[in-house]
């Protein structure tokens, strides 16, 4: 027989299923009753009532009677710790069974701007058709602070980019698309309307419209890659603002393929050529070492759909 596992300070742990054994034979004063009740056999009742016993030092729990079974004195004494145990452990049962229900109706994820886009508005869509009662909450954010969102258990899924250089290494990476990127130039540009991939060092010259002053840990960032440094004359954060400024041929501005939608008519966009590695691969990270739950599983997959509407 294996040794009983015996804590620090020297007292044998007694099991709970012991404990919820005794409670039933207390409850029916019968052996037989008990295992009837619980659908074992009179005989694994006996061995787990005779285990209990043991545990607490050889002291007999019950007298045994020609009919049935009476509690001594000790375990009179056990009936009501043995009951706040139970209780307590059925009662982390129902709460933990709430959590996971829970947990089963509700999204919670986050995305940064441009993948809101298209991307994240199709695989919404999509998945609202199949999960239609999952509550849905949603926040837009950079990948480092949606990173940060989603170790601190705020989110179950983040939709992020390599862009801005976030570390990535320990959240589970779920790959969606490598992303192409697009130089978008006024309708009157000289290349407007050229046909096929234009090499971005074609436009190491031209004024830069981003929405950051330097170019590391942008998109831009794409450039430093190819030998150049943008001259960037015109720092404007809004998507549609950007275009505004190309439109009037105030400059140019890199655009991402999920961004590439939704550009306005008087606006031409330019494949760029890819020359190396794509300028960005998006993913949709999780928790690593944690299961997705069934709703997150099912928003990876609408995501993975959505990407097909992607321009290539």
């Amino acid at each position: 027989m294996a040794a009983m596992p015996v804590t620090h300070d020297s007292t044998p742990e007694l099991s709970t299923v012991w404990l919820g054994v005794f409670l039933e034979v207390a409850r029916h004063g019968s052996f037989t009753v008990a295992a009837r009740a619980l659908g074992w056999t009179q005989s694994a009742v006996s061995r787990q009532i005779a285990s209990l016993e043991a545990g607490l030092g050889g002291e007999p729990l019950f007298d045994r009677l020609p009919r049935g079974v009476r509690l001594t004195e000790a375990g009179r004494s056990l009936v009501p710790h043995a009951e706040t145990v139970v209780a307590t452990l059925h009662q982390a049962r129902r709460e933990l069974g709430a959590l996971r229900e829970a947990a089963a109706g509700r999204l919670r994820f986050g995305a940064f701007a441009t993948a809101d886009a298209a991307l994240v508005p199709h695989a919404l869509a999509l998945f609202r058709t199949r999960r239609p009662g999952v509550h849905v909450s949603r926040e837009e954010g950079f990948t480092p602070a949606l990173l940060d969102r989603l170790t601190a258990g705020h989110l179950d899924l983040a939709v992020v980019s390599t862009t801005g250089r976030a570390p990535l290494e320990s959240y589970e990476l779920h790959h969606l698309l490598d992303e192409p990127l697009y130089v978008a130039v006024a309708a009157d540009h000289p290349l407007a309307g050229r046909r096929g991939p234009v090499p971005l060092g074609r436009f190491a010259d031209a004024d830069w419209i981003s929405g950051s002053a330097r170019p590391e840990g942008t998109l831009l960032e794409a450039a430093l890659r190819q030998g150049f440094r943008p001259r960037v004359t015109h720092v404007v954060g809004e998507w549609t603002a950007k275009q505004g400024y190309v439109a009037a041929g105030l400059g140019v501005a890199l655009v991402p393929a999920l961004a590439a939608a939704s550009v306005r008519p008087d606006v031409r966009l330019l494949r760029v050529t890819d020359e190396g590695a794509p300028a960005r691969a998006v993913y949709a990270a999780t928790v690593r070492g944690r299961p997705p739950a069934p709703a997150v599983a099912a928003f990876l997959g609408a995501l993975r759909e959505a990407t097909r509407r992607i321009p290539g």
